[in-house]
């Protein structure tokens, strides 16, 4: 069975903008990559249940989202003076659109038009500081929901996560702050699927915080892990953070040491760091598991590949099969719905 594969890219150096492959969800090999959509950078992405992709954008040298439908045809952007966005999220439920601007500090809320395009609704300037190099002003690096439907944020910068309450129309109104470990740099934050659980991966010290989420959008720190091995003192910074279907498994991924860290969900939610496996390419920003947990692939920002491992359902673990499908300057991986 043949799934497609849809991959976002910088286009500093040889990128075009979005492009997707054929995936063998028997042999695990990955075959004709072709330009899907050109468009400056579009580093992150995400399917609505309506043929339609949204994606980090720019038009006119201003930054923002743009609109696709899943035939490559280009809906409308909604842009700004100032840098694209860097995640993109959809709520079907509410006919909205979430963006994190990393370089502005902002959330952003777009309203879907029954045609697919958008129009801005809402946004929040963060404020703030954190104590480590990269943290002199507020970065917003993710925004999506959280299991009981509120927005969550998570802020590079000032070592927060933010969650907000919104009306149909998208009009955002803050509810709670939790504040990470210093100089941490919230990235992205993943909930677990029956447990009250929600997991954080923190760019710039490279660990996953868990934390109790009993709803309404307030967390608890439960436990601080790890993603590197023991005595590692190179650079690193954290990216990607994936959850097993079945709950079972965690992945992480690893920027410098280039790998994934693999850990077992105990009885709990806490975590048991299980393997650190590399990737075979340089600087994995996105990684994901295939629709049937089959396979994990990886891609690579500066070394232009992708990775593709085979995982055991049953021990989590990765058996790398391949490393030199080409991809030009991938940082994100997406299946279609």
């Amino acid at each position: 069975m043949k799934e497609t594969v849809y991959f976002g890219t910088y286009t500093r150096r040889t990128s075009q903008g979005i492009y997707k492959a054929d995936f063998d969800t028997e042999t695990g090999q990955l075959s004709n990559l072709e330009l899907f959509a050109p468009e400056p950078s579009p580093t992150y992405l995400a399917f609505d249940q309506h043929q339609h992709l949204y994606t980090v954008g720019s038009q006119d040298d201003k930054g923002g989202i743009a609109a696709y439908q899943t035939d490559g045809t280009l809906l409308n952007h909604v842009v700004e003076e100032g840098a694209p966005h860097c995640y993109v999220a959809v709520d079907e439920k509410r006919d909205l659109v979430y963006a994190a601007n990393y370089h502005k500090g902002q959330v952003l809320v777009y309203k879907r038009q029954e045609d697919g395009r958008l129009l801005l609704s809402d946004v929040d300037q963060h404020s703030g500081q954190g104590p480590h190099e990269n943290q002199a002003s507020p970065h917003v690096h993710y925004t999506d929901l959280t299991p009981d439907h509120y927005l969550v944020t998570c802020d590079l910068g000032t070592d927060q996560v933010i969650t907000y309450d919104l009306d149909q129309e998208g009009k955002l109104s803050k509810l709670y702050t939790y504040h990470s470990q210093p100089g941490a740099g919230s990235r992205h934050i993943i909930f677990h699927n029956h447990y009250k659980i929600a997991y954080l991966i923190c760019e710039l010290n490279s660990t996953i915080e868990v934390l109790i989420y009993d709803g309404v959008g307030e967390f608890e720190l439960m436990q601080v892990i790890s993603t590197l091995p023991e005595g590692y003192e190179g650079f690193n910074g954290t990216a990607a953070i994936r959850l097993s279907k079945d709950g079972k498994y965690l992945y992480a991924s690893n920027r410098g040491h280039d790998s994934i860290a693999v850990y077992t969900i105990l009885a709990d939610g806490s975590l048991e760091l299980l393997e650190i496996v590399p990737t075979h390419g340089q600087t994995p920003r996105d990684f994901d598991l295939t629709p049937d947990q089959e396979f994990v692939i990886a891609v690579h920002q500066d070394s232009d590949n992708a990775t593709v491992f085979k995982r055991n359902p049953e021990t989590g673990r990765l058996a790398e099969l391949s490393n030199d499908f080409h991809v030009p300057e991938a940082v994100c991986i997406s299946f279609a719905p």
